[in-house]
């Protein structure tokens, strides 16, 4: 596969900011706040809450299976100045579900397009499993996939327990994009645009150079 664009180099960054992308951005928004696609009430997980505009659950659970939610996101190419409308199905799992049934983690392959995988900057455990689980994926998808590595919690200092060059030394060895997310959650769109257009630009930049394809309007990604 391709080394993976720089961010900012596909899309307009900002684009959620400029005064011509109002007509787009304004179609996922409803009084300032986003619009809920999809079914409610179904226990999603902090980041998919925070992606899909929905509040983030108080008390935290284990997922019990694989749970599924939709995000809509206009995107503008740098070059171009083209529009794309993307539809996101986010797919949540369960690690738990995951280890207890077999058939689910292979269901999760099936046409997908993206993988994020989740670590806790306050978890060291988690950041330490990553190539056990990226491994998972990429025995079997090789160049098929996107990757993205999101750590969450970024913003609790005083519990982090993942050192910032320990960061740069995982990306150095797995040539992997890693998002920072923070706790705090505001209602606009400046605190999902860096994570939703990063991936957007790697889902096109990957469709374009493994199929030529220019259609690119609805991905499938499964969050571990």
């Amino acid at each position: 596969m391709s080394q993976n664009p720089a961010t900012g180099s596909v899309v307009v960054s900002d684009w959620h900011r400029c005064k011509d992308g109002k007509e787009y951005f304004n179609k996922i928004l409803h009084r300032k706040k986003r619009k809920i696609f999809g079914k409610s009430g179904v226990g999603k997980t902090a980041l998919a809450a925070r992606l899909t505009g929905r509040n983030i659950p108080n008390v935290h659970y284990e997922t019990t299976g694989v749970e599924t939610t939709v995000v809509f996101w206009p995107v503008k190419l740098r070059d171009s100045g083209r529009v794309l409308f993307l539809r996101l199905q986010l797919w949540d799992c369960g690690e738990n579900a995951l280890r207890r049934f077999d058939h689910l983690l292979p269901s999760c392959k099936e046409q997908v397009d993206a993988v994020l995988f989740l670590f806790s900057f306050t978890d060291r455990t988690s950041f330490d499993d990553l190539p056990n689980q990226i491994s998972k994926w990429t025995e079997e998808s090789a160049g098929r996939l996107v990757k993205l590595v999101v750590g969450t919690k970024f913003d609790l200092f005083m519990h982090c327990d993942v050192a910032q060059r320990d960061v740069r030394d995982f990306q150095e060895t797995w040539r992997l994009p890693v998002l920072r997310v923070g706790g705090e959650v505001s209602n606009g769109l400046d605190d999902v645009s860096p994570l939703l257009n990063c991936l957007a630009e790697q889902l096109w930049h990957h469709d374009c150079v493994t199929a030529g394809s220019v259609g690119l309007q609805q991905e499938t990604v499964t969050l571990l």
